[in-house]
């Protein structure tokens, strides 16, 4: 059950968007409640910001309203109850009210909404983030698994535990772990399908091809360009993801011409046959060379760029995160995974959320009086700290404007010591923060660590002489409401 404070919220954001009948679907992520908007000339976005407990508005093909991890669902929920329950609304002759100029109103809104970001790089960003965003938690609760894995095999080699059930307790550890990793590609193929409107199963089916399951090492599959036999896995994500596309394609026009009482049998079985022979003889070895140039490219940058390429991209990250860029790099992450065993871009990157939680503490230092200010940092930091920026980025350094930037110069010095490090890569993507320490491989968590440390002091000492507008110091008291005949905070 909702509590005061929750149900207050989802009232005040509804009526900042003109209402429940203005509202489709409504949805969330770890953070933000995503609302379809029917009529976008009754939202009033100025004053949704200000709703207390709003900590950013993102305008998209949905509105999405950042709310901070845990109260993002109770919120959601509560809306998603106060829909169900809100009686149809109609004129006095029973039939609702302008309903016809409505939906035509909404409709023409939404296609010029549409429009708007209707670009084909924000296609392919959007396209990327449904495939993988859906597996993150899969990767977090499968790569932590994997890490409490490798810690006992550490310790077990260094001889601080011995005996048959240790040994039993990290194969079973790993078995959970292989769930994921062991059959990924499968999963991204029928997330694709998913989203390029290809059939789910068919598009499993596909993926699975690249493990190439039948081959025998007696007689193996040649590529075309080299000579060189297949190897399983060959192309990675890079290569599942094109092969899917190709068959929507292909599965699309089949079903044009295909009488309806043969298209169950004949365009599984052509679509399966067609793209099953351009997956192994044109997608394997083109996609596989592109993955393996792209990851030695990154790779050697980092090599070579040490300290230099790590301040750059940490430095960078935040604003990549604002604008949604930053989906562009989970399939880097995950064929770096795959063709290495970890990604040494993750923990870099890492580092720019960590340069906000020290410029956060700053500002908690040196505007003490801003009561406002101190409770949203309250809020937000210890989700910081455990690697979701949002909640930071939103509702404190960004809207301040300098700590923003003093955060990425804090995110930048973190990055510049793990680079200068270097090796120190994360076996899984997911978290960040804290959070990621397990996940590091190698034994190097100790170079994380120190990163992390990097970035909160050079974040809070960036922010503290340099970053803290005189504004922010200004007192202001806490914002309260009468919920009841009872004086609630609003935090």
């Amino acid at each position: 059950m909702a509590s005061a404070k929750e149900e207050k919220l989802a009232k005040d954001i509804y009526s900042q968007v003109g209402g429940m009948s203005n509202v489709g679907n409504v949805i969330n992520c770890m953070t933000r409640v995503r609302l379809d908007i029917k009529d976008y000339d009754q939202v009033d976005i100025e004053n949704l910001k200000k709703v207390d407990g709003v900590l950013g508005v993102v305008e998209d093909d949905t509105l999405q309203i950042v709310l901070g991890p845990g109260i993002v669902t109770k919120v959601a929920n509560e809306m998603s109850q106060m829909k169900k329950g809100r009686p149809a609304e109609v004129d006095s002759s029973g039939v609702n009210s302008g309903k016809a100029e409505a939906e035509r109103k909404a409709a023409a809104t939404k296609s010029e909404q549409k429009k708007r970001n209707n670009t084909p790089f924000k296609r392919a960003l959007k396209s990327i983030a449904n495939i993988f965003v859906p597996l993150i938690p899969a990767f977090v609760g499968a790569g932590i698994i994997g890490g409490i894995a490798s810690v006992f095999q550490n310790m077990m080699t260094a001889g601080m535990i011995e005996g048959e059930a240790w040994l039993y307790s990290i194969m079973v550890l790993n078995i959970i772990k292989s769930g994921l990793f062991g059959y990924l590609n499968i999963y991204i193929g029928m997330n694709a399908a998913k989203v390029f409107g290809a059939t789910e199963g068919l598009g499993g089916v596909v993926a699975g091809i690249i493990y190439l399951t039948g081959m025998t090492p007696e007689l193996p599959l040649p590529n075309i360009f080299t000579g060189q036999p297949l190897a399983a896995g060959q192309g990675g994500v890079i290569g599942v993801v094109l092969a899917v596309w190709l068959l929507s394609i292909v599965e699309k026009n089949l079903r044009k011409v295909v009488p309806n009482s043969l298209d169950v049998i004949v365009t599984p079985t052509i679509a399966l046959l067609v793209i099953g022979l351009i997956t192994i003889f044109l997608i394997m070895p083109i996609a596989g060379f592109i993955s393996t140039s792209l990851v030695g490219a990154i790779t050697w940058v980092l090599n070579v760029g040490g300290a230099f390429a790590g301040f750059v991209l940490g430095a960078t990250f935040l604003p990549m995160v604002m604008f949604g860029l930053h989906q562009i790099l989970t399939p880097i992450h995950i064929e770096m995974i795959a063709s290495q065993g970890s990604t040494l871009l993750l923990p870099i990157l890492a580092m720019a959320g960590a340069g906000q939680v020290g410029a956060a503490i700053a500002l908690w230092a040196k505007c003490r009086k801003n009561k406002q200010l101190t409770n949203m940092i309250k809020g937000s930091l210890p989700v910081g700290i455990l690697g979701i920026g949002e909640p930071l980025i939103y509702a404190v350094t960004l809207p301040l404007g300098r700590p923003f930037i003093t955060a990425c110069i804090g995110g930048g010095i973190g990055g510049a010591v793990i680079g200068l490090i270097g090796g120190v890569g994360a076996t899984a993507i997911g978290p960040s923060g804290v959070a990621l320490i397990p996940l590091i491989a190698d034994g190097l968590w100790w170079g994380y660590v120190l990163g992390l440390l990097a970035a909160y002091a050079g974040g809070f000492a960036a922010t503290y002489f340099f970053g803290v507008p005189a504004e922010a110091m200004e007192a202001t008291e806490l914002p309260t409401t009468e919920i009841d005949g009872e004086t609630v905070v609003d935090y």
